[in-house]
């Protein structure tokens, strides 16, 4: 691979970088190449994108875009795969669980970043995939904002007849 190529493939990795809050560094050793495409194929069922790259070039990757980060360099020994995802955070981990199903063990999780946070290890992996994305959250408030206002409706329209009832007879023990 010559220094242009190099170059080329470190120019398009600082873009996915700087394009997408969330990134996961996997272990890719010990995958045929009919597994990487089995997993880059739910990679992209998922909505995210998989690719295998050499260390050193996304460590380059990764300085260009001031998110140089020691625990990321770390992990970067061996085969690394890394996964881009733009909208949630948990859907890659998402997909390597489900990955897991067909292949045990495999890809191993090195590190993630999500919204500049890093995570290491295979550890974190039951716990990346249980996060809530933004859009998830933002429903759950909304329903919580929603729920006494739907309450006081529920009550007030399954007694129509009681609540009118109840107003006469305080009417009537007035008079």
């Amino acid at each position: 691979m010559t220094r242009e190529d190099k170059g080329k493939i470190i120019d398009a990795l600082s873009e996915k970088f700087s394009n997408n809050q969330h990134f996961y560094i996997t272990d890719a050793g010990g995958f045929t190449v009919e597994q990487v495409n089995a997993f880059r194929k739910v990679c992209f069922q998922a909505g995210v994108e998989y690719g295998v790259y050499k260390n050193t070039l996304i460590r380059k990757a990764l300085e260009r875009n001031g998110k140089a980060d020691d625990q990321l360099f770390g992990a970067l020994k061996g085969f690394s795969g890394v996964i881009f995802s733009k909208e949630s955070g948990n859907t890659p981990a998402r997909a390597i669980r489900e990955f897991r199903k067909k292949i045990d063990g495999k890809p191993v999780l090195k590190a993630a970043s999500i919204d500049s946070e890093v995570f290491l290890g295979d550890g974190n992996l039951n716990m990346l995939s249980e996060l809530k994305s933004k859009n998830e959250l933002i429903g759950e408030v909304i329903s919580i904002l929603q729920s006494p206002a739907k309450n006081v409706l529920s009550a007030l329209l399954s007694g129509k007849g009681k609540v009118a009832g109840i107003v006469k007879a305080l009417e009537e023990r007035k008079n």
